[in-house]
């Protein structure tokens, strides 16, 4: 039966039956961290001894990815991990490619790292919209982060 806009508010009738809290017996999903890794797999890269500190200040203070509890130095992010092979010095790179980081909030970043005295430069790309802040972290590794921005 169809009602005309001249009948009024509608009422909600009580059933008399007390309605239960359902409890959800499934596990637990923890929010991912507001930092995206930009890997196809996780991305190891050395470190020497002793370090640890300074990178957990820097990947879970200054950058807030998540510290799993692992032989050697290991931030999640979103789907990947970001893990630090601890070997004896000197340490040989195998390549100087920065580590992709994308972050919700560039100019928050950017302030962070002004407010922390973190040396850092700014990078221009070609395309509008794609800048980002190329730095080291504390192993001597650089480090490229832009700012994530959704298609659509």
């Amino acid at each position: 039966m169809a009602s005309s806009a001249d009948d009024g508010p509608l009422e909600v009738e009580a059933s008399g039956k007390p309605v239960a809290a359902s409890t959800d017996d499934r596990p637990h999903m923890p929010e991912p961290p507001p930092v995206r890794l930009l890997a196809v797999d996780d991305v190891h890269r050395p470190t020497v001894a002793g370090q640890e500190r300074e990178l957990d200040a820097f990947y879970t203070g200054f950058l807030p990815l998540l510290r799993e509890s692992a032989p050697f130095p290991t931030y999640r992010a979103e789907k990947h991990a970001l893990v630090f092979d601890v070997l004896e010095p000197p340490i040989e790179r195998e390549s100087y490619q920065p580590v992709a980081l994308e972050v919700f909030d560039l100019p928050a970043t950017e302030e962070r790292l002004i407010d922390a005295e973190i040396e850092y430069e700014k990078v221009q790309h070609l395309t509008p919209g794609n800048d980002g802040l190329l730095l080291k972290d504390p192993a001597g590794g650089w480090v490229m982060i832009t700012e994530y921005r959704e298609v659509g």
